[in-house]
C-alpha cells in the first residue's frame, strides 16, 4: 500500500509487478539469494522513485535524458560493430571456401 500510492495505471502496474516478483520467489530458502532479491527490489523501487521525481525536476530530467541518449548510442554502436564483425566473418569464410 505504501508503494506508488493511489490507483493510477502506473501505480497499479508497479504494485502488480512487485507482487509477482515476490510471489515468484516465495519458496526461496537460500539466504544469499533472498538478499540478492531484496537488493534487486530496492534498486527497482529506487529507480522508479528517481524516474518519478525526474519528471518533476527539469535538471534531473535533463540528466536522465542525457543518460538515456548515451545508453542508446552505446547500444547502437554495439549493434553496428556486431553487424560489421558478422560481415567480416562471412567474408573471411567465403575467402576460405574459395581457397579450397
Amino acid at each position: 500500500k505504501h508503494i506508488a500510492p493511489g490507483s493510477s495505471p502506473k501505480g497499479v502496474a508497479l504494485k502488480a509487478m512487485v507482487r509477482a516478483e515476490f510471489k515468484k520467489s516465495i519458496h526461496e530458502k537460500d539466504e544469499a539469494k533472498i538478499e540478492a532479491l531484496k537488493a534487486g527490489a530496492i534498486r527497482a523501487l529506487s529507480n522508479y522513485m528517481l524516474y518519478e521525481s525526474g519528471a518533476k525536476d527539469e535538471k534531473l530530467q535533463g540528466a536522465m535524458k542525457r543518460q538515456s541518449d548515451d545508453a542508446l548510442g552505446d547500444l547502437q554502436s554495439l549493434k553496428s560493430s556486431r553487424s560489421t564483425n558478422k560481415a567480416i566473418g562471412a567474408t573471411e569464410a567465403e575467402d576460405n571456401d574459395n581457397k579450397r
